[in-house]
């Protein structure tokens, strides 16, 4: 995990919250802009955007824009993008699996932590 290992920049971009909930989202097939918005709950049009370029950029996802009046514009997952689904679909089953052990782990420390 040194500063220039090619794979601490992967691993950076797939621990991003934001990264999971679209690549989980996009497992289902191509999304329009809006429908990946409303799917992804929290997330702003800014970050969407930038996320979606980063993917992009990294081979994990392919837009795809149509040539209609109006423009219409497609995000999916490439053949590397869903390669990522199944271990991000893993720690998913994991967060659900364990959220009331970690929340009680939470209100310990935080009880611990009070005056």
């Amino acid at each position: 995990m040194t500063a220039t290992c090619p794979s601490r920049t992967s691993l950076a971009r797939i621990a991003n919250k934001w990264t999971a909930m679209v690549v989980i989202a996009l497992s289902a097939g191509p999304m329009r802009f809006r429908d990946l918005r409303t799917g992804v709950d929290g997330i702003s049009a800014k970050v969407l955007t930038e996320t979606l370029r980063d993917l992009e950029r990294d081979g994990i996802v392919t837009r795809h824009v149509y040539a209609e009046v109006p423009p219409r514009v497609e995000y999916e997952l490439t053949a590397l993008g869903r390669t990522l689904y199944a271990p991000l679909q893993a720690l998913g089953r994991w967060a659900e699996e364990h959220f009331t052990e970690v929340l009680a782990a939470r209100e310990s420390y935080d009880a611990r932590q009070r005056p």
